[in-house]
């Protein structure tokens, strides 16, 4: 049996949710992941550093059974936050980063920023201080095209961003253009993106042809082929810019089947069999640990993970469901066959 075994890898971008739906889905990231950057866009939103300690505390207290567990916590920027915050913020070793969510862009993002060109000052605030950026990169004009928006955005605000502020870190998260890897890839140093193992897996037609399948519907969308060759080049391609974030993002049944249904793929359970499935498809296994557990840490500056992960190519078949609360959650793959499984680490390696 073929087995790959590599630094414990971090997840650099996920949703874990809040009350029962966080006790549901985080032991599935914690199971293979040694940190998480955690994704603030809770309602009400994780704005304040006591919101996010808060939060912090509530998800180590899910995981009662992984203590080497490492959630690392972000801020979400709103029109109100205030040079105070982010000075705080820099300065507690439990938040990494702040988030911009274009206001209306994504799930809970009603409360993000409404107009990006007045927020200079943070931004000149975070380039002072060494606070990562994360962007969820998007413009929201209904006037875009929903799959032009990513290079929209860049274009009219990212790109002017990095060049007003060279020393700010950012971060694009959950690329899914060429026009996305081609900034990242141009950009000075301190510019990185993430990428997600759906966007390096699938393309609009496994969203849309032959009928609407809801559990791939995402934001930013699936894009088209050519779009995905350009995701999967970059990923394992050993470039450090380059790193993991899975953006897992659990929604209920009821609410991804809908008439309006959410946007978000559930890949936490296995979403390392799938990272592997898309470096095997290009005879690059021998760089998905730097993308899963090396680029990411450096990038944020913090050492890198001592405990190891063991991939198998072990055929495993994703659950119809798991359970969520009074609900159901469909994962993505549900019924299907994946050729990689993980084998568990013993309990008592360090992270």
């Amino acid at each position: 049996m073929k087995t790959l075994t590599i630094t414990r890898p971090d997840d650099w971008h996920v949703h874990l949710r809040d009350d029962g739906a966080l006790a549901a889905v985080a032991p599935h990231t914690a199971r293979h992941f040694a940190r998480a950057l955690v994704m603030p866009n809770l309602r009400p939103p994780v704005t304040r550093i006591s919101d996010a300690l808060d939060y912090r505390q509530r998800i180590l207290d899910a995981l009662p059974d992984s203590p080497q567990f490492q959630p690392l916590m972000t801020l979400y920027l709103t029109d109100a936050t205030t040079k105070e915050t982010l000075v705080e913020a820099a300065a507690h070793p439990d938040i990494l980063a702040c988030k911009l969510y274009p206001a209306g862009a994504t799930t809970h993002s009603d409360a993000g920023i409404r107009d990006i060109r007045g927020i200079n000052t943070l931004l000149e605030t975070m380039e002072k201080l060494d606070l990562p950026l994360l962007v969820h990169g998007e413009v929201t004009s209904t006037e875009v095209d929903i799959f032009d928006r990513e290079a929209r955005f860049i274009d009219e605000f990212l790109a002017p961003i990095s060049l007003r502020f060279p020393g700010l870190r950012i971060v694009l998260e959950h690329i899914t253009t060429r026009e996305g890897i081609a900034f990242v890839q141009s950009a000075h140093d301190g510019i990185a993106g993430t990428l997600t193992p759906h966007h390096l897996l699938y393309n609009r037609n496994h969203m849309l042809a032959g009928g609407i399948r809801p559990h791939y519907y995402c934001l930013p969308i699936l894009k088209r082929e050519d779009h995905r060759q350009a995701l999967l080049a970059a990923a394992t391609s050993g470039n450090p810019r380059f790193f993991l974030g899975t953006d897992s993002a659990p929604h209920a049944r009821h609410t991804k089947e809908a008439a309006c249904g959410c946007a978000g793929c559930f890949t936490a359970p296995h979403a390392m069999a799938l990272y592997a499935t898309a470096f095997e498809s290009v005879n690059a296994l021998d760089r998905l640990e730097g993308f899963a557990s090396h680029h990411g840490a450096d990038f944020y500056r913090l050492p890198r993970n001592t405990a190891s992960l063991t991939l198998t190519q072990n055929p495993q078949t994703v659950p119809d469901a798991y359970p969520y609360g009074a609900d159901s959650l469909i994962p993505l793959n549900a019924g299907e066959t994946l050729a990689w499984s993980i084998m568990d680490a013993p309990p008592d390696q360090d992270a």
